[in-house]
């Protein structure tokens, strides 16, 4: 036997810029952006909420973006994702100047995790918040996606 190979295959951002160009995108789809971290008590709670949207919601693609340490990536990030069974897109950015890069997000992101994005062609909603549920995570998403 030779060395394991990882299960779950990550995207690594480290510049705010590459992760704005690959995934922050104007078309036709609606992406159900989520912030957060393993070391984020009430993101981990949610996780299984976004992980239904994306098996339950066709309406959506769901990324689950962690802002982890890179170097926690081999260690604590692939081995979380692999015992919580994730099969939605996870992506590392590991940006730390976050100064930089939170405004483009929204500019009332006061940097907080858990937050979430919701981009839909030039329409977006970002919510800095934890949501309670599936259903409410899911109402919240449909209430954007129907609101022409």
């Amino acid at each position: 036997m030779g060395c394991s190979k990882l299960s779950a295959q990550i995207a690594v951002y480290e510049k705010f810029d590459a992760f704005e160009k690959a995934i922050l995108k104007e078309d036709d789809n609606t992406y159900v952006i989520n912030f957060w971290a393993t070391w984020c008590a009430p993101c981990i709670k949610e996780l299984p909420y976004f992980e239904q949207l994306h098996t339950e919601n066709p309406k959506v693609k769901v990324i689950l973006v962690s802002l982890d340490s890179k170097k926690d990536l081999e260690k604590k990030l692939i081995p979380f994702i692999d015992r919580k069974q994730l099969t939605a897109e996870v992506i590392l950015l590991s940006d730390k100047d976050y100064n930089a890069w939170l405004d483009k997000i929204d500019t009332s992101w006061t940097g907080a995790i858990p937050a979430t994005l919701i981009i839909s062609g030039k329409r977006k909603l970002f919510a800095e918040r934890e949501f309670d549920n599936f259903t409410e995570l899911n109402n919240y998403v449909n209430a954007f996606i129907n609101h022409n």
